[in-house]
């Protein structure tokens, strides 16, 4: 499974990006875990949120909640993260991750994710 993400850039606070993933390689991707991370400067990497296997279930972190929204076009084997409201605290890497076998109780912690993106930079600025 390749990932390729994009649509990272440089934005003012409180306006809105929409980062973009798309899988190849894979039939199965509207089946498996798919996760955002990201990764500021000297910190690790965190979940931002994501859906659990087949689920159309969606989970967030706190910071994030009522701001970002998590989506996905089975058709496309793409999935999407709508950034709105942006913080200068939202300002890091972000990566899109999948697995096909993480199970729900490590779903937030990136070590359980098999394939990952290269990563897209947003930099929020004040």
């Amino acid at each position: 499974v390749q990932l390729q993400a994009s649509g990272g850039g440089l934005v003012q606070a409180g306006n809105s990006l929409r980062l973009s993933c798309t899988a190849s390689g894979s039939t199965s991707f509207s089946r498996n875990t798919i996760a955002w991370f990201r990764q500021a400067p000297g910190k690790e990497r965190e979940f931002v949120a994501g859906f659990f296997r087949g689920s159309d279930r969606t989970y967030y972190t706190d910071s994030v909640k009522g701001r970002f929204t998590v989506s996905r076009d089975h058709a496309k084997n793409t999935a999407f993260l709508q950034m709105n409201i942006l913080r200068p605290e939202d300002t890091a890497v972000y990566y899109c991750a999948t697995s096909t076998s993480v199970i729900l109780s490590y779903f937030r912690d990136p070590r359980y994710y098999q394939y990952w993106g290269q990563g897209t930079l947003v930099t929020v600025s004040s």
